[in-house]
């Protein structure tokens, strides 16, 4: 990776253009499923998308951040990655950039950032992906109530 004369890692010109990437172009989803390893029997990830017409306008992602992955879809490619404390570091560098995003970001990193210790904790993760949701647009027709599944899950167990 290049560096430049400060010794930062991104410039400031790289973490402006992501964030213009992802505004434009971007989804932040969250994802709640199943995972019988885990004390309540659901887990909670972050995912980023960016999606553009051709792959090589998403390879200079994986070389900047050095995480996720380029898919080919039928018409389109995606730039997806859903390890969470690489997701955390790129939003923290995009955030301050971010016009459109803002909100999302901020609902990400309290996602990101929240314990999962009791029953409680995960009710309100799964009402922050409900919220989270509701901002991207192909979410609104096909989304889970992820919190009414969180409530019936353990309504039925108890």
């Amino acid at each position: 990776m290049r560096t430049n004369a400060v010794g930062k890692k991104y410039s400031v010109a790289d973490r402006a253009y992501c964030a213009g990437l992802m505004d434009g172009d971007g989804a932040i989803m969250a994802i709640i499923e199943p995972h019988y390893e885990k004390k309540f029997r659901f887990r909670v990830r972050i995912e980023l998308k960016i999606t553009q017409k051709y792959k090589k306008d998403l390879i200079f992602l994986v070389k900047l951040f050095q995480c996720g992955s380029v898919r080919a879809n039928r018409t389109t490619c995606d730039w997806i990655t859903r390890d969470q404390k690489e997701i955390l570091h790129i939003l923290n560098l995009i955030g301050p950039y971010s016009k459109m995003k803002r909100r999302q970001i901020h609902i990400a990193r309290e996602i990101i950032h929240t314990s999962i210790r009791k029953i409680g904790d995960l009710k309100r993760v799964a009402r922050l992906a409900d919220a989270l949701s509701r901002f991207n647009v192909r979410s609104k027709n096909r989304r889970k109530n992820h919190a009414a599944m969180i409530e019936d899950y353990f309504s039925s167990n108890d």
